[in-house]
């Protein structure tokens, strides 16, 4: 064989990355197994900390009494809320929205951060996975209830009834059931999938009669063989394209409830990339505002390090700046058509009786994510906790926005009427955090935080050189 010349060898060696060149994603200097006792002694202590105990009973008593609103809801009927006519959609579908956008941040992390072979996505996608579990949890939740006579939601499945009367499938409420319980089987398989070989780890360290029947049976039989690891691998990365085309599908599918209705700033073709954009924004807003408290409770800032959080942070600059242009948008097309119609929507939104929620979005989604151009606050605990919170308040206010101040002043003013939400509303939205973190709690507890399997293929020790 004839020898390189020296010149190409110096171009072949630069075209390989060098290890030492990329950003550290595990501090300290831990190994396989002293990484995995970090993670498994979250779940093997026998006495949570006390925040995480103190944390569950708050949010536990919150879940209580949200379901207790759903009864009385039930029982009561929708006039408890305070919807009127026009506003005949307030906290119930805006609720709804929120959830669903939320979860998006988990799947986007999960499947197109891995088809992407991002590294830095392994030590976030199973609290992201699990996070978009519990949201559409929530967010289903809520059409259920929306339609007043719950004991009747049979009539949305494509069957018939005692009526003889079979769904409307041109209605968009309907495509919302088929694409939100796709998204969630989806996401659920591709969550308990990912699980396998950690939940098979935590089997195997087990010590009581009952985790070992209990983590054995989530393992489903996994040994580590390499044939486990070929079907796992083939298995992850079918999920994980199968599940790509959902992140753009569901939320564009919940845009259209409002882009089909024949409405003035609700009828715009912008509002599925836009709905898109903006879950991936307060999805990813939501990751940040759960594991910085998960990261210091849990003792993890070793495995979820500034540059995970950083990363996020350019995640959410990038996407807001998506929404930014798409508010803008909405504006200038508004004047631009000419519609009076249309320009009074707008301006009523910010400058109407509603003015506050506007201003309030434009600031938390807008203004404050601008600080992430500066290392500075992206790289500050503080600052991403701040900016992240803004987000996510900031959200809901968009759809609060969208939803209300497009409906409570129509064309005839003689019909315009205020919304004020009641207590119910109000404790409906903090009952159904409640219920989020609740389940979020549990999950930190009992199954492991970090995707251990595969935290190990960025550590130091996977390289090859190594």
């Amino acid at each position: 064989m004839s020898a390189i010349p020296a010149n190409n060898q110096r171009a072949l060696d630069n075209t390989v990355e060098d290890p030492a060149s990329r950003p550290q994603l595990v501090l300290g200097n831990h190994d396989f197994a002293s990484m995995t006792d970090v993670v498994c002694r979250v779940i093997e202590a026998p006495n949570p900390p006390k925040i995480w105990t103190t944390a569950l009973i708050i949010s536990s008593l919150v879940a209580v009494f949200f379901f207790s609103l759903v009864a009385y809801l039930i029982t009561k009927g929708i006039g408890v809320w305070g919807n009127n006519n026009p506003v005949g959609w307030a906290f119930d579908i805006t609720n709804f929205v929120f959830w669903i956008g939320i979860g998006h941040a988990g799947t986007l992390i999960s499947a197109i951060l891995y088809l992407l072979r991002q590294r830095w996505r392994t030590s976030i996608n199973r609290s992201a996975e699990a996070m978009t579990i519990f949201a559409v949890v929530c967010a289903g939740l809520f059409p259920l209830i929306h339609v007043g006579r719950i004991w009747l939601v049979y009539w949305m499945f494509p069957i018939p009834n005692q009526e003889w009367v079979w769904p409307q499938f041109r209605s968009p409420l309907l495509w919302d059931v088929f694409a939100i319980s796709t998204y969630f089987l989806v996401s659920l398989l591709f969550w308990s999938m990912g699980l396998i070989p950690d939940v098979a780890t935590v089997r195997d360290r087990a010590k009581g009669y009952w985790q070992k029947l209990i983590y054995g049976i989530l393992a489903l039989g996994w040994r580590g063989s390499m044939r486990h690891w070929q079907v796992y691998e083939k298995a992850y990365l079918l999920l994980a394209a199968f599940s790509t085309p959902l992140v753009l599908s569901v939320h564009s599918v919940v845009s259209f409830d409002f882009a089909t209705a024949q409405l003035p700033g609700w009828h715009t073709t912008i509002f599925p990339p836009y709905f898109v954009a903006g879950a991936i924004f307060g999805g990813f807003a939501m990751v940040v505002t759960l594991l910085i408290p998960a990261r210091k409770i849990f003792g993890l800032e070793d495995i979820i390090t500034m540059h995970h959080l950083e990363n996020c942070a350019k995640v959410i600059l990038a996407t807001g700046m998506m929404v930014g242009y798409a508010y803008a948008t909405e504006m200038f097309i508004a004047w631009y058509s000419g519609n009076l119609v249309e320009q009074f929507t707008f301006l009523n939104r910010a400058m109407g009786p509603y003015a506050w929620a506007y201003w309030i979005m434009i600031f938390c989604n807008v203004a404050s994510p601008q600080l992430f151009w500066w290392k500075k606050f992206r790289t500050s605990i503080w600052s991403l906790m701040v900016v992240a919170i803004f987000v996510d308040i900031g959200m809901w206010f968009e759809r609060f926005v969208i939803i209300v101040s497009s409906l409570n002043r129509d064309w005839m003013p003689s019909s315009w009427a205020p919304f004020v939400p009641t207590w119910v509303d109000l404790g409906m939205l903090f009952g159904s955090m409640g219920l989020f973190m609740t389940l979020f709690l549990l999950f930190c507890r009992f199954l492991p935080l970090i995707a251990m399997a595969e935290i190990r293929g960025v550590m130091p020790q996977a390289e090859v050189r190594h």
